[in-house]
């Protein structure tokens, strides 16, 4: 079993949820001030990991084999509540999680607060894949420009979604887990036995991934003979989101260079939080404000 993260519980949800928090509401008030003088664009806020918080991770196989810690969820906060507090506002606010219980809990919460803004709150309890795509769908056919924000637990994201995104009028931010979880099932010894995971993660097939983040080297034995060993690359966190990015370019046109590195009390990258657009002018948008945060 690999080893726990043994982090102290004020500092997850603490300063890692803030940092990321602060840079995605900067982005979101850029982005807003812009949306304003092109009002023949609908604003469509998607949040596809919304829930109140709250999450039971008690019997996923993957996470019991990582030892992922209560504690370490809470880096996942999302930004429902500092969204719709801005005074500029989307003409729409998609909430989405799979979880009943907590998408009931984020309604009752932000109906009672902002009850001015109901019309537009769109509550889902739903797959996000699947509402992504449906995303995609109307974005195509409409009018219609989205600021997608992915906060999951984990690794939900599949690559299909993310693709369905192609060509449509829309800048997105995802927070990947490089460090707390990817890395961790990209073994030194390349069994990868979670394959299927990191296949539909990366949207890449296990050769590719292999080639990717696996070197052969030649060592000599006991006997003065040479066996060939699979070594893991050096810095694979780093490349783990350099690689994710250059997955995202694909998409859309344009990609964040130097995402938002969130560090442990170590200094070792356990998260990465990063942007992709077709606007240009976006992306240096989100690329100063990482800077300033």
């Amino acid at each position: 079993m690999l080893n726990e993260l043994n982090e102290p519980k004020p500092f997850w949800g603490g300063a890692w949820t803030e940092k990321k928090l602060d840079a995605f509401e900067k982005y979101v008030n850029a982005y807003l001030t812009i949306m304003d003088k092109n009002p023949y664009w609908k604003t469509i806020y998607f949040d596809a990991f919304a829930g109140s918080g709250d999450r039971d991770v008690q019997n996923e196989e993957i996470f019991k084999q990582l030892s992922i810690l209560p504690e370490q969820e809470f880096v996942y906060k999302g930004a429902a509540e500092r969204v719709v507090s801005m005074k500029k506002k989307f003409d729409w606010y998609y909430f989405i999680d799979s979880d009943k219980k907590s998408v009931s809990s984020l309604k009752n919460k932000l109906e009672l607060i902002f009850p001015e803004r109901k019309k537009s709150f769109v509550f889902r309890v739903s797959d996000s894949n699947d509402e992504l795509i449906k995303l995609s769908k109307a974005l195509k056919e409409k009018k219609l420009a989205s600021l997608i924000f992915l906060d999951p637990f984990g690794m939900q994201i599949k690559w299909d979604a993310i693709k369905a995104l192609k060509n449509t009028k829309s800048d997105i931010w995802i927070l990947i887990p490089t460090g707390v979880i990817v890395n961790r099932l990209l073994d030194k010894k390349g069994e990868l036995k979670h394959i299927k995971k990191l296949e539909s993660f990366f949207g890449m097939r296990e050769e590719e991934i292999r080639k990717f983040f696996y070197k052969s080297q030649k060592r000599l034995n006991l006997f003065g003979q040479e066996d060939e060993m699979l070594a893991k690359v050096m810095s694979p966190i780093q490349k783990i989101a350099d690689l994710y990015i250059k997955n995202l370019s694909q998409i859309w046109k344009h990609t964040i260079e130097t995402p938002l590195v969130l560090e442990n009390n170590n200094g070792t990258p356990i998260f990465h939080f990063v942007f992709a657009s077709n606007n240009k002018t976006a992306v240096e948008i989100a690329q100063q404000i990482i800077k300033s945060v």
